[in-house]
């Protein structure tokens, strides 16, 4: 009963952290290990726990989509292939160089997104609701999600952060289309993953299924939280959880 409420838990927890920003992995994986699996299986437990959530995220931000639309079709090939390639990576290569990377980039992520006004207008970036993208940026910010999505697949936590940071370069202004997007390419990063690890038996189904059950209420709750307050309160609620993520991660691969 004890595991059983802490799974629960803990998957409302992590559903309403990646509607808002993402990092959920940081609280569901690690419950998953205190309930007694192994690091491996773990994560893919919590890959596909955090899927319906996304699901339900997107319903929340069904309105935001639709203006996305243009991008959500640009970058779902690329997450979709790096989803998969992560997660044979996290099957067949661990990469202790990788794991020592990931700290930086994540607290990288979030000095960007804190700053993404300034640092446009120090690139040139044009608001990302024209049409004026050169090709250049656009091939940048494909083969920038490509790495997000790598990422993800592998191990996922902060693939949030990383992707608002983008979407920030490339001119977004409204974090309520940046969320939409981010979810939805979330979605997509996860659910190949996710079959890669159903297809070699890596998910403890029975954790998975009471996880679940928070994640969908936690996803469409935070979904709807965001949305009813400022954008401004947003971004600063987006910027303490990345860098509260990154002192995790540096903790966890430094400390």
């Amino acid at each position: 009963m004890v595991h059983g409420a802490a799974l629960m838990i803990a998957g409302w927890i992590a559903g309403m952290m990646n509607a808002i920003a993402g990092g959920g992995t940081l609280v569901t994986f690690p419950t998953l290990i205190f309930t007694g699996l192994p690091s491996i299986s773990a994560n893919a437990t919590s890959t596909v726990a955090l899927l319906p959530a996304a699901l339900s995220s997107a319903f929340g931000y069904r309105k935001s989509i639709q203006v996305v639309s243009r991008w959500l079709k640009l970058f779902a090939p690329v997450s979709l292939l790096g989803g998969l390639l992560g997660g044979i990576l996290l099957v067949r290569t661990p990469s202790r160089v990788f794991d020592g990377l990931v700290p930086f980039l994540i607290l990288f992520a979030t000095i960007l997104f804190m700053l993404q006004a300034s640092v446009a207008r120090m690139v040139g970036t044009r608001p990302a609701s024209g049409h004026t993208h050169q090709r250049s940026w656009l091939v940048g910010a494909a083969v920038f999600q490509f790495a997000v999505a790598l990422y993800g697949g592998y191990f996922g936590a902060g693939i949030g952060i990383l992707m608002l940071a983008s979407l920030g370069l490339l001119g977004f202004d409204d974090v309520h289309q940046m969320n939409a997007l981010k979810v939805m390419l979330g979605f997509l990063i996860n659910v190949v993953a996710a079959a890669y690890f159903i297809a070699n038996g890596l998910v403890h189904w029975q954790s998975a299924a009471i996880m679940t059950l928070g994640t969908i209420g936690g996803g469409y709750s935070g979904a709807a939280f965001a949305q009813r307050i400022p954008q401004v309160r947003v971004r600063r609620v987006i910027t303490l959880i990345g860098l509260t993520i990154s002192v995790v991660m540096f903790i966890k691969q430094f400390g």
